[in-house]
């Protein structure tokens, strides 16, 4: 699963990523939490296999599961609720935009995020939930409806194979954020009760797409793993130092300290505003970079306490 230093990716490359499910658990099990994402269980509470609590009993409840030890106790009827174990779908956008056709260091974010997609697809499959999806590019998408079986794994996958391959020449002109469409078109795909895992360029989130956000997460539950690169939160001491968009061009000179600190001020608050939202909305950030291997961006991850990757059941 080693893509670093690669530009592409190709379907071969997606289809083994199974093979590595083992090594890392994107998703809890009745037996097993996920030191990633905490809980894939539904905010509602029912007849389920995963105890939740303890509480009065009220009419309607079902009298199989009155708890007889702590109505004993306290003189009064209570039963036990438990997480209801419903089957939702995963709905995973994940962006092949040439705004991703990069990388200073490792694979190119396009690469990452294909990988990421990958494995959140295959994990979904193993979890027995519904998979489909939405693979961007500048002014393209491709819907694949969300199904309980191999074949919508394997026909999302295509897509993402597809359009990264498709990606062979750097951006020669700024091109418009596509996340905007993206999202719109998102909240009038999902169904209520899905869960939505958002890959795409770090800095794409903006004031508007923050909003759209918050709408898309008011019907649904979000995971966001914004993608970047080192270079966009630390400009290296280099002296002169040239970059190109088409015809354009600019010379900066990375030796001067207070250009190389405003660079990391303005990387940092893209940072900052993905935890801000992320926090708000009671998703699960994991943000990844090109310069690391993948697996190892996951096996290492430490979450003390109550981390953001824990979700909210």
């Amino acid at each position: 699963m080693d893509v670093q230093g690669r530009t592409h990716i190709n379907l071969q490359d997606l289809l083994a990523t199974r093979h590595y499910l083992h090594k890392i658990a994107l998703f809890s099990t009745p037996l097993q939490r996920s030191p990633l994402l905490g809980l894939h269980q539904s905010r509602l509470r029912g007849r389920g296999m995963d105890f939740d609590q303890v509480r009065a009993y009220q009419s309607g409840d079902d009298a199989r599961s009155i708890d007889w030890r702590v109505t004993a106790r306290t003189g009064e009827v209570h039963t036990k609720v438990f997480h209801e174990e419903r089957e939702r779908p995963i709905f995973i956008m994940v962006e092949q935009s040439a705004h991703l056709f990069f990388a200073s260091r490792g694979c190119f974010k396009s690469v990452l995020a294909a990988q990421i997609a990958s494995l959140f697809a295959w994990a979904g499959l193993q979890h027995n939930d519904r998979v489909g999806g939405l693979v961007f590019a500048d002014t393209q998408l491709q819907h694949i409806p969300a199904h309980r079986n191999k074949h919508s794994v394997l026909q999302l996958l295509q897509a993402i194979a597809t359009a990264n391959q498709a990606l062979q020449e750097p951006m020669l002109s700024e091109s418009a954020n596509p996340l905007s469409a993206v999202l719109q078109q998102a909240r009038r795909m999902t169904r209520p009760g899905s869960l939505i895992i958002l890959i795409c360029n770090e800095r794409h989130l903006d004031e508007d797409n923050s909003q759209l956000l918050r709408r898309l997460n008011e019907h649904a539950e979000l995971i966001l793993v914004p993608i970047s690169d080192p270079l966009e939160h630390r400009l290296p001491a280099l002296a002169q130092a040239s970059f190109s968009m088409g015809e354009r061009s600019i010379t900066l000179d990375t030796g001067q300290k207070a250009l190389r600190q405003q660079w990391r001020q303005q990387g940092q608050a893209q940072q900052d505003a993905w935890q801000t939202l992320a926090k708000q909305l009671g998703a699960p950030l994991l943000p990844l970079s090109t310069a690391v291997p993948l697996l190892q961006q996951l096996q290492t991850l430490s979450i003390p306490g109550k981390a953001s990757l824990t979700g909210t059941p």
